[in-house]
């Protein structure tokens, strides 16, 4: 399985870029995609304190609440 990563979709993309390992290591992509052992390998640099972690918030769909 792999990661999308698509900074022109994150919800926080502009708040949170400079502290975003994909900023930190390539600069704001427009999309980028990371395997599952990347994606892991990253994190344990982010808990280790190498790398800030990846900020990356995408929408999620919710179902409408009716309104009463």
């Amino acid at each position: 399985m792999t990661t999308m990563i698509d900074c022109d979709s994150c919800l926080v993309r502009g708040l949170a870029c400079h502290d975003c390992v994909v900023t930190v290591l390539l600069g704001p992509p427009p999309e980028l995609l990371i395997a599952d052992d990347e994606r892991r390998a990253l994190d344990a640099l982010a808990e280790g304190g190498l790398v800030p972690p990846l900020r990356l918030v995408t929408p999620v769909d919710t179902p409408h609440a009716e309104s009463a």
